[in-house]
């Protein structure tokens, strides 16, 4: 069966960056700037997103604002039929960038915060960075541009919910994205400082049905959960090979962002294959599509066709084999490795020990 065409392209275009977060979910091996797509092959990335039938593009790093051609690279998107956002850490985001960018066509910024105390928010970032964050967001709302907020939560920020959600209305954002932490990458080399304990979670929980109860349609609030302590799969992005892909610095395509961890997929590369094919033919994105890969219990489990069998690659993570059932559902023979992670974690130091990754190639 043809898949149906994605509409959601996460467009990696550099893992340089200026922070350090010990949270962070890209590759622990990242790409250098030498081997990153040029300005014509992203544009050709683009075009060839658009003819598939994408309709939202994130631009997305490390950090974005890195690449000198970033306003060549959004009027390409632009001109593709793309719906622009740019996901960044805010630094270097000056006047002039901004006019030039939302003169290329951007439609919106998403803006990453880590704590709405500043010492706080630099602890976790590993680098001074609030300051410009609050810049950042001044000029975008100037720019009469929407802006979103994304907070990754664990251990080190969930009490402070309250303040991030005060931080996203003083800072005029229409949403805030409250993404608890995904395991992949550095942040999983970071997982016993970050991982809550289930009671602060529970709290934040709450906060967030306070908050929306409160604001109604004044800040969207979106949760995204923690599905390690909740005991719940989650849809891997919509399923594996669903309704979106990833395209990494040197054009290496992805079902999801972090399937890159997997070993045997083959995966594919703009150099190579025409987004199209990738799509439509490719191993990598027919690997873990539909349901005739799975296991027991997913294959015989009602919910197979709203969880589509969890994370591919937090099955591989914590068990070695990317077709086990995820671990995070209860219903998982392996559930009892998450169990056992969940059950260790402990309250919060005072100044929780990250091992920070290096600000990028």
């Amino acid at each position: 069966m043809t898949p149906a065409p994605p509409w959601a392209l996460l467009a990696e275009l550099t893992h340089a960056c200026p922070l350090r977060c010990g949270y962070c979910s890209n590759p622990v091996e990242l790409i250098g700037r030498s081997s990153e797509l040029s300005t014509r092959q992203w544009s050709e990335v683009f075009r060839q997103a658009g003819a598939l039938g994408v309709v939202h593009t994130h631009l997305s790093g490390g950090e974005p604002l890195l690449r000198r051609d970033l306003p060549d690279l959004v009027a390409a998107a632009d001109g593709a039929g793309l719906y622009t956002q740019l996901v960044t850490s805010g630094v270097g985001l000056g006047q002039r960038r901004l006019a030039a960018l939302a003169g290329a066509g951007l439609r919106s910024v998403q803006l990453s915060v880590q704590h709405a105390d500043p010492v706080a928010a630099e602890l976790i970032a590993g680098a001074r960075s609030f300051a410009a964050k609050g810049r950042a967001a001044r000029l975008v709302r100037a720019a009469g541009l929407p802006l979103g907020l994304n907070a990754v939560l664990h251990r080190g920020n969930l009490d402070a919910l309250d303040g991030l959600i005060r931080l996203a209305l003083d800072w005029g954002a229409e949403r805030i994205e409250l993404a608890n932490t995904q395991y992949h990458g550095w942040a999983a080399r970071n997982r016993a400082a970050l991982l809550p304990t289930s009671a602060q979670v529970e709290h934040a929980r709450a906060r967030v049905a306070h908050w929306r109860e409160r604001l109604g349609d004044a800040l969207e609030l979106v949760w995204v959960a923690p599905d390690l302590l909740d005991a719940i799969a989650k849809p891997c992005m919509g399923g594996w090979g669903a309704v979106s892909l990833t395209v990494t610095p040197d054009g290496t395509v992805l079902p999801c962002p972090a399937a890159g961890t997997l070993p045997g997929l083959d995966l594919p590369n703009v150099k190579d294959r025409e987004l199209a094919w990738i799509w439509r033919e490719s191993e990598a994105f027919n690997a873990y599509r539909g349901e005739a890969w799975m296991p027991d219990p997913c294959r015989s489990c009602a919910l197979r066709t709203a969880d589509h069998g969890g994370c591919r690659c937090q099955a591989y993570a914590l068990t070695g084999d990317a077709a086990r059932t995820d671990p995070a559902c209860r219903h998982a023979p392996d559930h009892h490795l998450v169990h056992a992670l969940t059950h260790d974690a402990t309250p919060a130091p005072h100044r929780p020990a990250y091992a920070y990754r290096e600000g990028g190639p």
